[in-house]
């Protein structure tokens, strides 16, 4: 009898992890992974114009993706990890990219490729503590959609041949300045959960 509550509990498990994956939000966060090839590729060929339209599509994917979840209840656990790694990642690469065309921007790019590093790290140790990681929170949004806005910017102005360090360095620093806004209110969860963590596992 138990080997079979067990059995029916490992298939319940299954099928609750299929699921949780097939999902329309979490195949558009699969997608903006993938995304990242191609615009990297684009642009060290520095074709320009292509990789502005893929990182544009990436771009509103990333807006899509969490409205259709919230439509259409299609929330999921696995959801909350995919759709801020598939963020990180592809800002981590359009930050690389960013910086071969503009130099002047590699200390604030450096500070921001840090920012997502340690977010990442974080969101890894809450999923091996076991605790379900929260939502996107807004200003984590706000952050990503200006980076976005920047990085097509200063592509477009690489593409008319446009030199504006004073506009690059303005859209950088807003940029910056919101990521680290984002970073310490994330850090703040962060230790916020793993005391939760650590009471629970005392009692």
């Amino acid at each position: 009898m138990s080997n079979t509550t067990g059995t029916m509990e490992a298939i319940d498990k299954k099928e609750l992890i299929t699921k949780d994956l097939m999902t329309v939000p979490n195949a558009i966060s699969f997608c903006r992974v993938i995304l990242i090839t191609p615009f990297v590729a684009f642009f060290v060929a520095k074709m320009y114009v292509a990789a502005t339209i893929t990182i544009a599509l990436s771009g509103l994917s990333d807006c899509f993706d969490g409205l259709i979840a919230r439509k259409y209840h299609q929330e999921s656990e696995f959801g909350k990890i995919i759709d801020p790694l598939a963020d990180k990642l592809t800002l981590l690469a359009a930050g690389i990219c960013i910086v071969m065309i503009e130099p002047i921007a590699l200390p604030l790019m450096g500070l921001m490729v840090v920012k997502d590093l340690l977010m990442i790290t974080g969101g890894v140790i809450v999923v091996k503590k076991g605790i379900i990681p929260p939502k996107s929170a807004w200003y984590g949004k706000v952050g990503t959609i200006l980076f976005y806005i920047t990085i097509g910017v200063i592509v477009l102005m690489a593409v008319f041949g446009y030199v504006n360090k004073p506009l690059t360095i303005t859209l950088l620093c807003v940029t910056l300045f919101v990521e680290v806004f984002s970073l310490i209110n994330y850090a703040v969860v962060f230790f916020r959960l793993m005391k939760g963590k650590e009471a629970s596992s005392e009692k």
